[in-house]
């Protein structure tokens, strides 16, 4: 069995994103070989179990740079598509049959909403919208792999995917259960202590607590969005908290206050650790969750509360440059899109966030694009401080230190964790089981 001793950062980095790798891929076996990524992969990194990932990402939040990726890249993702419309983790013979049992429900997410966000793929869309209908659990949520139990992050990703491609997730049931109603399922209502209110579980239980990385994802599609995450001028009040009567019955979150309910359990977490979300690695002392932190930022901004996301989305400027620059394989695609996507929401300069060049670093980890944004586009943005186009001021670490000029919050710098994947939460979940010497209970991983 794994011991806490042995979760590093490039064993979380791997292990949490490893689609179908249940308790023997975290045994003391020999470790598989390295696969090497194909030219049209962005990201240096052994693709196995996050190729789709990492790939649906960067193009997503390249899409909303105005950036237009080069065709091989666009290619390779949907020639990663099965013939029954879902995608697995990564294929490394895309000639090959698929097997459905590796199939995974959080990269087929992800994959529909960059080929929805890039546009001009409706045939790959619709047969992944059939997918996740298909594959869909009778109490309306989505296991990681087909046949599990359901995930509040899997359950989330499959919402909006869903709702990315017009495809209404209150109209997608099974056995009379929506989508939307599996969502639900995860939330805790007033009969959790109330800073856990509002917040998402990774499966239901007599014990389970809300987790920013169950959490983040959940509240996102709760709040109606999907990736990329549209700004708003929007500047409301504070969300409001679950209203939990005093001696009144413990009941779920109404469907109308789901959204709020979770906005108002995200800000108070990130009000009390410093403007990010923490993760506990199983072991190890608590660190700083910048992917958790991205989810967060991006399902405030939906819910229409970006003046409450600005302080997270500021630290991130902060601190996000070794998380997306620094991993062991160098650019850490999916991180750097999680930072770039956070950007766009919460309209900081995507050219200078924290002092990092994020379009140009994307753009660096995989095949040049077609075409970028061209010089005077970028020049209009907000901060006169930024490099004003593609192709400079990426950055080292310590020219990275420093807030953005946006926002200035009155918070702690803290070390991110490194090689750190915008990971789904459900495999953090088993990774944190299989740690503690527990069987997995979550997606179906058995």
């Amino acid at each position: 069995m794994l011991t806490a001793a042995r979760l590093g950062a490039s064993a979380l980095a791997g292990l949490l994103l490893a689609a179908g790798a249940a308790a023997p891929a975290l045994a003391d076996t020999p470790a598989p070989s390295p696969v090497t990524p194909p030219a049209a992969l962005y990201g240096k990194g052994d693709p196995s179990y996050d190729g789709v990932w990492r790939q649906s990402l960067a193009l997503t939040a390249l899409a909303s740079a105005k950036v237009v990726p080069a065709a091989s890249t666009v290619s390779w993702l949907t020639g990663q598509q099965c013939a029954d419309g879902g995608w697995p983790s990564f294929r490394a013979d895309a000639a090959a049959a698929c097997d459905p049992k590796t199939e995974d429900s959080n990269a087929t997410a992800v994959a529909v909403q960059a080929l929805t966000a890039l546009g001009g793929h409706q045939d790959a869309v619709a047969k992944g919208v059939a997918w996740l209908k298909a594959n869909q659990n009778a109490d309306g949520t989505w296991s990681y792999n087909p046949g599990g139990p359901g995930g509040a992050d899997s359950t989330g990703l499959a919402v909006s995917a869903l709702t990315a491609a017009h495809a209404d997730p209150a109209q997608v049931a099974k056995a009379g259960r929506s989508a939307l109603d599996g969502l639900a399922g995860f939330q805790l209502g007033c009969a959790a202590p109330a800073a856990e209110r509002g917040g998402y579980v990774y499966q239901p239980g007599a014990d389970a607590k809300a987790n920013g990385l169950a959490t983040g994802p959940a509240a996102l599609a709760a709040a109606g969005g999907a990736l990329p995450v549209a700004t708003t001028d929007r500047v409301d009040a504070a969300p409001a908290a679950l209203a939990c009567p005093a001696g009144g019955a413990a009941a779920g979150v109404p469907a109308a206050q789901s959204a709020e309910a979770a906005s108002a359990h995200l800000v108070g977490q990130l009000n009390a650790n410093g403007q990010h979300l923490m993760l506990t690695t199983p072991g190890a002392e608590p660190a700083p969750d910048l992917n958790a932190t991205s989810w967060a930022v991006l399902s405030l901004v939906r819910a229409g509360h970006p003046h409450q996301a600005a302080g997270a989305a500021d630290w991130l400027a902060g601190n996000g440059y070794a998380w997306a620059a620094k991993g062991k394989n160098g650019t850490d695609p999916a991180a750097a899109a999680a930072l770039l996507l956070v950007a766009q929401a919460a309209k900081l300069d995507p050219y200078n966030f924290g002092g990092t060049n994020l379009v140009q670093l994307l753009v660096d980890s995989g095949p040049k694009p077609l075409s970028l944004p061209s010089a005077a586009a970028s020049a209009a943005s907000a901060n006169p401080d930024g490099t004003a186009a593609p192709g400079s001021g990426i950055t080292d670490g310590e020219d990275n230190g420093g807030f953005s000029p946006i926002w200035l919050v009155g918070t702690g710098l803290v070390v991110g964790i490194g090689g750190g994947l915008m990971i789904t939460p459900t495999l953090w979940g088993r990774l944190a089981a299989a740690a503690a010497g527990t069987p997995a209970k979550d997606d179906g991983q058995q």
